[in-house]
Order: structure tokens, then C-alpha cells, then sequence
């Protein structure tokens, strides 16, 4: 196999990552062929010997190409939501209309309405972190900002997203029961109470700061009930950008944050944050019990 067939090959298995991605940013099945095949001539173009992680690359230039399709949206005044949403890029003889209905059946309409509201940088940190669980130190070069303030933009667009599509484990009573469960499990050494709230690929992943003062990510459900395994003695509940998370240690200056991704009643990420930057950038409430 010719280097060119290899490549397309090694390409081929992430596409369906590529096209999820893009549909979520974009919201035009006509769109998302074009973001993807960008992507691919993007990495025709390049020496693909010098790309450490080809997945983390791929997504961050389907991303940025996305980007750039809503940047240019916002300055088409004639290019309207509702047009988008219906496929805008359907031809006369009705090309695209199925292709357009399986998006809008896979993200789904209400939550695609809500989507094209945001601004094109708060969408772009939404998607990438809490949907593919991209680490803000990777979402914050593509909308040139600092990881805290990506972690902001994410923050605002996940309250008007969870304020308008309400969905199993996103109303913030439901969040803050599987937090406090969860912490409750850890405090007590649980490990099969943490399981069950965990997804079964749930990442935990850990800032530089964070991991200098000895904190390890972890991977999978066991790796990571087994890093919190009665580490909460030293977590108090706390909204984090108001949302349900934790901090450490309880009372007085937190030094830590953790910060939870839930989806469909199961905890899909925990971010462990004590860059002081990043703490500053964060709408932190601890609460009093």
C-alpha cells in the first residue's frame, strides 16, 4: 500500500469523529461534507510524519474550518437559521434532503436550534469539550484565549444550552444529586456506588498545576473510582459556573476545582483545576453543605 492509500486508510478511521464534530458546529449536512473534505486536503498537504496525535490534530482542523464557515455566517445576513436548519446547500431537485434529515435526526433539531445561537467561539468550546471531551488547553489556541477563558465561553454556552434543551441528567437538580452521590461514594470508598455513576469511558484528567501537587489522570470507569476512592474527605460541594461540582480543600481560598461533564445521568468527565488563572477565570459558589 502506497503512502497516499495509507494515509487516506488511517484518515477513513476517523471520519466519523470528523463528521460528528462538524455536525454539531455546523448544522448543514452540505456544510459538514465540505468542513470534512477540508480536512482531508489540509492533511494532503502535510507532513503527516510530524503529527504526534493524528485524532487530536484532525479534530482541531475540522474545528477550526468549522469555525471559520460560522465566522463567515454572521457576516451573510441573508443566510438565516431557519434556511440552515432546513439545509440551505439543498438543490432545486431536492439533493441533500435525506442527508439533512439524518443529521438533524442524530443531533437533533431543538438542540441545533439552541446551538446556532451561541457565538461561533462559545459553540466551537461547548462542542469540544463537553460533547468529544477536548481538554481546554487544546479548545483555547483555536479561539486564540487562554484555557480559562475557553473554559468561560463553554461555561456560558452549557447554561443556555441546559436552561433550553433539558435532557436525562442535565437539570441542575439532577446534576447536583449525582455529584453529591458521587462524592459521597468517594468519601466512603465505595467503588461499586462510583461505577455506577460513572460511564463506562469516563476520563479524568488533571491540569499541569493540579498535576504537580501529585494528582494522575486515569481512564475508564475502574481506573478512575479507583484514583477517588476516598479522596472527597477533603471535597465541599461547590457550583462551578453554576453548575454542581466540588472543591478543595472545604473552607476558606479553594485550591482545587472539580469540575463534572454529565451526560444522560452518568459522569463522562472530571477536570481536576488548580491553575490560579484558570481559578480566577471560574464562577466558583461553595456551598454550605
Amino acid at each position: 500500500m502506497d503512502e497516499r492509500k495509507l494515509l487516506a486508510a488511517r484518515f477513513e478511521e476517523h471520519r466519523p469523529r470528523l463528521r460528528a464534530v462538524a455536525c454539531r458546529m455546523l448544522g448543514s449536512a452540505a456544510e459538514v461534507d465540505k468542513a470534512v473534505e477540508d480536512t482531508w486536503l489540509r492533511l494532503t498537504r502535510t507532513d503527516a510524519g510530524d503529527v504526534a496525535n493524528l485524532a487530536t490534530w484532525l479534530t482541531a482542523v475540522v474545528a477550526r474550518v468549522s469555525l471559520t464557515v460560522l465566522r463567515s455566517r454572521e457576516t451573510r445576513c441573508a443566510d438565516s437559521r431557519e434556511m440552515r436548519l432546513r439545509g440551505a446547500a439543498v438543490g432545486d431537485d431536492g439533493t441533500g434532503l435525506e442527508e439533512q434529515a439524518e443529521l438533524t435526526d442524530s443531533v437533533g433539531l431543538a438542540l441545533l436550534v439552541v446551538l446556532d445561537t451561541l457565538s461561533p467561539a462559545e459553540r466551537l468550546a461547548f462542542v469540544l469539550h463537553d460533547m468529544f471531551a477536548v481538554p481546554f488547553d487544546e479548545i483555547a489556541p483555536l479561539v486564540e484565549l487562554t484555557p480559562g477563558a475557553a473554559r468561560q465561553l463553554a461555561a456560558r454556552a452549557r447554561r443556555r444550552v441546559q436552561g433550553t434543551v433539558p435532557g436525562p441528567g442535565t437539570d441542575a437538580a439532577r446534576r447536583r444529586e449525582i455529584v453529591d452521590a458521587f462524592l459521597a461514594a468517594s468519601h466512603g470508598g465505595d467503588f461499586e456506588a462510583m461505577l455506577a455513576l460513572l460511564d463506562p469511558d469516563v476520563v479524568l484528567r488533571v491540569d499541569a498545576a493540579a498535576a504537580l501537587a501529585g494528582a494522575g489522570g486515569a481512564a475508564g470507569a475502574a481506573a478512575v473510582a479507583g484514583t477517588f476512592s476516598g479522596r472527597a474527605t477533603a471535597a465541599q460541594p461547590a457550583l462551578i459556573d453554576g453548575l454542581a461540582g466540588a472543591v478543595e480543600p472545604p473552607g476558606g481560598e479553594p485550591r482545587t476545582v472539580i469540575d463534572f461533564t454529565i451526560e444522560a445521568g452518568r459522569i463522562v468527565s472530571i477536570d481536576l483545576v488548580a491553575d490560579a488563572d484558570d481559578l480566577r477565570g471560574m464562577d466558583v459558589q461553595i456551598s454550605d453543605v
